[in-house]
């Protein structure tokens, strides 16, 4: 039997806030960065002219939930050159049109071939490969038949994928690193321990890290850049109205919320400062859902948490500054880091609280450190963040990210604020390091029933049949 080896890899910031098309990082933008990753490799090894065929067989979550999250719209372009990052939203359906009708595929952009949606692309649900649930093999044929070159990937989580050679070969070192960083961490007490050696705070340490890849000049815009993409995502949410695409004939709540909120003369209950905030919420997860341009934070299915408190911290606190929309991103990446190194940011693995239970940790965490926490303080708000979403299983409705997933992003956003807020207010000492509620974490993914791990066997999606689309 095959070993996964560990794999160290120094993760970036602009790896965990990544942008791209919803509705799923792990189902959409992962699935698309390995088809065209598989599509470049066969350039490189120059038998991309020689292909006459390629398929795509996807296993585990990603085939019991793949037709909800857009997986195969996914894989058809990135087979295609397509980069969820790059890629126009609005172009999609246009694309996939095409190839339906003219069943042609274009490899890269630049290698037509035969392409049949319906025997070149397999949901092979009730298997799982070794390593992670979703996992996906694509292979490519030349005009014989002839198997020519073969890959399998997994999609970890946050967009992030890895091919069954680089956790499964036994020829390499037992760690590899890319890149070496000044304060690598892998566990909140470690990151303490820097911060307290080198009088830094939690932001300054990831930042020096992230100067390992870029200068400081391109860490401020890329940070900001990704700022403006979720602001920009939550102003296009609040604009859209209608039903969200897939059969559940969800309505979008945002632009009513906003209409509402917009009407009113300043705050007139304190408590509406909350309506504010899953507005917020609402309106990103609602553009993820359509499959418009969002920001993984730290991944699709809970985009909305992050770009929800930041906003808050925007509008609603006093001294807000754009050196604490740094501070929060910055501090968010390296709680993140620790969530992705000491567990998982992966539904399929760990169920909701990988997704939106890490969102509101980092949430809380970030929030902290912009209000001026001290790193003690950061880890006592992301350790209360998770703390109150361990448990909390991924039960999609029809496989689309929308029940419950729209409003769990408010519930997180809500649950981040109070969390920093208990953490700046506590003058004791606190019992529960990040640490051990990150073991938890993973221990409770591992032992939660695989039906509530984005199958949609279990929970919601079982017991909400009402409304449903026919098979």
């Amino acid at each position: 039997m095959e070993t996964a080896k560990k794999i160290f890899i120094p993760v970036s910031l602009f790896q965990l806030f990544s942008i791209g098309i919803g509705p799923s990082s792990s189902h959409t933008v992962g699935p698309m960065r390995a088809a065209y990753q598989f599509a470049s490799l066969l350039q490189q090894e120059k038998k991309l002219s020689s292909v006459a065929r390629v398929s795509v067989e996807l296993f585990g979550s990603l085939a019991m939930t793949g037709h909800g999250h857009a997986t195969d719209i996914a894989i058809l372009l990135g087979l295609e050159g397509e980069k969820p990052e790059e890629i126009d939203p609005d172009s999609v359906q246009g694309k996939i049109d095409s190839i339906k009708e003219r069943q042609i595929l274009n490899l890269l952009g630049v290698s037509p071939i035969a392409f049949s949606i319906e025997t070149d692309l397999l949901f092979i649900k009730g298997k799982r490969l070794p390593f992670h649930s979703n996992a996906m093999k694509c292979k490519a044929f030349n005009a014989a038949g002839e198997e020519v070159f073969a890959k399998t990937f997994y999609s970890v989580g946050g967009g992030f994928v890895v091919d069954h050679e680089e956790v499964f070969s036994h020829d390499k070192k037992e760690e590899t690193v890319s890149v070496s960083i000044p304060y690598p961490f892998h566990t909140g007490q470690q990151l303490l321990d820097l911060c307290q050696k080198t009088g830094l705070s939690i932001s300054e340490i990831m930042f020096e890290n992230e100067k390992s890849w870029r200068s400081e000049e391109e860490i401020y815009s890329g940070i900001w850049r990704i700022w403006e993409v979720m602001k920009g995502c939550v102003e296009r949410g609040c604009q859209q109205q209608g039903i969200l695409p897939g059969g559940l004939n969800v309505a979008r709540r945002a632009y009513d919320l906003h209409q509402d909120l917009s009407q009113k003369n300043g705050i007139e209950d304190p408590s509406e400062i909350f309506d504010w905030v899953s507005l917020f919420a609402l309106a990103v997860n609602e553009e993820n859902a359509a499959g418009g341009r969002v920001v993984t934070a730290p991944t699709n299915g809970a985009s909305g948490v992050i770009p929800a408190v930041l906003h808050y911290y925007e509008r609603f606190t006093p001294n807000s500054s754009k050196e604490g929309i740094y501070k929060f991103f910055l501090t968010a990446a390296a709680i993140g880091i620790l969530y992705k190194e000491g567990a998982s940011l992966s539904a399929a693995e760990m169920g909701c609280q990988g997704e939106v239970g890490v969102a509101c940790s980092m949430a809380a965490g970030g929030l902290a450190a912009a209000l001026g926490a001290t790193p003690s303080q950061v880890e006592n708000a992301a350790e209360i963040g998770m703390e109150h979403n361990l448990g909390l299983t991924c039960d999609p409705v029809g496989g689309l990210v929308q029940i419950p997933c729209i409003e769990r992003n408010t519930m997180g956003a809500i649950k981040a604020i109070n969390a920093a807020r208990l953490a700046l207010k506590n003058k004791s000492d606190y019992k529960v390091s990040l640490d051990q509620v990150i073991s938890s974490m993973r221990q409770t993914g591992e032992d939660m029933n695989s039906i509530y791990k984005e199958t949609s066997e279990g929970g919601l999606a079982l017991h909400v049949t009402v409304g449903l689309p026919e098979c």
